[in-house]
């Protein structure tokens, strides 16, 4: 009985889930070769996997509720009301989004690698090493003077980034 009660439903949400496999091995499939061909580290890829499939997912619960026959407008005040208080959450926590955000940003279009020679370019501090890690948050870098530092990713998006190359650095250890 509910099988016929609900049979456009259940055709809907079938549906749904076929597309959404699809997508899924899409994305993954996209995000695999970017990385390959800009070599990005595997754990990299990793927080890029899982931020989309978190988009992915999100549309795909948000279809479903319309699919099994949420009120729209109901259903639009609802989202308009998650919204608003993950608005203020991430107002009072500005500084985790903006370095997600930046995060991607570094992947995607960034040509700053893990094992790279950096100078970060600020006026108060003289950083200048090798990229240990790129994480979600945080950039790790080896010092040349052996310090290890962390570097929030928005911080990475706002200061200059001068990528050395092997060369120039062997120069200027040999006129020290």
């Amino acid at each position: 009985m509910f099988l016929v009660a609900y049979k456009q439903e259940l055709l809907h949400t079938a549906i749904l889930v076929i597309i959404v496999f699809l997508v899924v091995i899409i994305t993954k499939s996209a995000i695999r070769k970017f990385g390959f061909v800009r070599s990005i580290e595997v754990n990299r890829r990793k927080l890029i996997y899982y931020l989309s499939y978190l988009i992915i997912y999100i549309f795909a619960g948000s279809a479903l509720a319309v699919i099994w026959g949420v009120d729209l407008k109901q259903f639009t005040v609802f989202i308009s009301s998650v919204l608003a208080v993950l608005g203020v959450g991430f107002f009072a926590q500005w500084s985790i989004l903006s370095n997600l955000t930046a995060s991607v940003i570094l992947f995607f279009s960034h040509p700053l690698r893990i094992g790279d020679r950096i100078r970060v370019l600020d006026k108060d501090f003289d950083w200048t090493g090798e990229v240990a890690d790129i994480t979600g948050f945080y950039l790790f870098m080896k010092t040349d003077d052996g310090r290890n530092i962390t570097i929030p990713t928005s911080l990475i998006m706002q200061k200059g980034i001068e990528i050395l190359d092997k060369i120039e650095v062997e120069d200027a250890e040999e006129y020290d």
